[in-house]
């Protein structure tokens, strides 16, 4: 996928649809969706000229990709959307998307429509202010497994910190449980890290889960910003995308760093959901799997989806890739090499083989690893 300016026409959005049909079925196809997708009612019904002009949506092109698969792509009104998260999706792949052989597979937004969601609130150049790393690639790594006391987690903590990782998350499985609950655990490990970072000299941050409803996770961002976090994980498909939106505006001052779990239910392009929503709604780095682990997405799809993160669009910051799952120390140069050096490689279970003194040495050849990698002057970014 081409990664251009990302601004559409200045009253209409423009969603691009990969849908299976006939050859001789895909016009009227495309025009079921356009009327879908706006104002879900027989044409003939609409007497309002005005409402036939402005909001119905239009066929503004059909191209063929092959193998029975057409792009379709249809111009809708940005005047449906106001300032909504919800309405956003609801207007770009809403009903459109019980249908099984239909994907969002591209979103154009006007400058106007993207400006009122803000985007993130620090972006790659915010990151790198934080962890003091102008140049070079950055680290993050997830504590794990789920069912740790928050002693052990703190211990943890403390030795990846000891190590240099800039940023030590939470796994996404663990919450607020009763071997380490949230209110509990969050002083700890921040208080671990702090006395790491008072003896190495260089940053590193703690980033807890949010998870909840919208009042759990306001709750609990106090708790976070009360103890000194800066950094959090939250996973906008689970908590929901509009109460993702509506924390960073209440809490713009943490970075968030935005999990994909349960994106692979939206039949939504990677590119699209992780690369330009969550950048949209205020995710500052998007995890994201990468190609060659555990998961089935292609070296083209993560390209896609890093040059999605950090492409220009509009006044919306560029958000920091961060690949992740079955991530390997020895892939450390090959990885970088793709994504270029605006990028922050999350390792879990690989560094977590190594136990008790062995972590700490390995957490460190990790950090000397994508420092020694990000200095050579080979870089083929996407």
């Amino acid at each position: 996928m081409s990664t251009p300016d990302r601004t559409g026409r200045a009253d209409r959005l423009a969603a691009t649809y990969l849908v299976r049909a006939e050859p001789g079925a895909i016009a009227a196809r495309a025009q079921a969706i356009a009327v879908e997708q706006s104002v879900e009612m027989p044409l003939d019904a609409i007497d309002d000229r005005d409402i036939r002009d402005r909001i119905v949506g239009r066929v503004e092109d059909i191209a063929d990709r092959g193998g029975g698969v057409f792009a379709v792509r249809i111009g809708l009104a940005a005047a449906t959307v106001g300032a909504d998260a919800g309405q956003l999706l609801n207007m770009a792949f809403g009903n459109t998307s019980l249908h099984p052989d239909v994907v969002l597979d591209d979103l154009a937004l006007p400058a106007a429509l993207a400006a009122r969601f803000g985007g993130p609130r620090h972006g790659i150049a915010g990151i790198r202010a934080l962890v003091d790393a102008p140049h070079r690639a950055l680290t993050s790594v997830a504590m794990k497994p789920p069912g740790l006391p928050t002693a052990e987690l703190a211990r943890m903590c403390r030795t990846f910190a000891l190590a240099g990782i800039d940023v030590i998350k939470d796994d996404h499985g663990i919450a607020d449980q009763a071997c380490s609950p949230f209110a509990e655990r969050v002083p700890a490990c921040q208080a671990a890290i702090a006395e790491a970072v008072a003896a190495t000299g260089k940053p590193s941050f703690y980033a807890p889960h949010l998870i909840g409803t919208p009042r759990v996770l306001r709750e609990r961002a106090r708790i976070a910003r009360d103890a000194g976090v800066r950094v959090v994980l939250v996973a906008p498909m689970i908590v929901g995308l509009p109460a993702f939106a509506d924390l960073v505006d209440e809490f713009p001052d943490f970075v968030y760093l935005a999990h994909p779990s349960f994106g692979g239910a939206a039949r939504i392009a990677p590119s699209v959901l992780f690369g330009r929503i969550f950048r949209l709604l205020g995710a500052d780095a998007p995890i994201f799997v990468n190609y060659g682990g555990r998961f089935a997405y292609s070296r083209d799809e993560c390209g896609a989806l890093a040059a999605a993160a950090r492409a220009p669009w509009g006044n919306l910051r560029p958000a920091l890739p961060v690949p992740a799952g079955g991530m390997r120390l020895d892939r450390v140069d090959e990885l970088l090499d793709f994504y270029g050096p605006d990028t922050m490689l999350l390792i879990g279970g690989n560094l977590l083989l190594a136990e008790g003194d062995a972590l700490l040495a390995r957490a460190r050849e990790f950090v000397s690893s994508v420092e020694r990698s990000s200095s050579r002057e080979t870089r083929v970014a996407p």
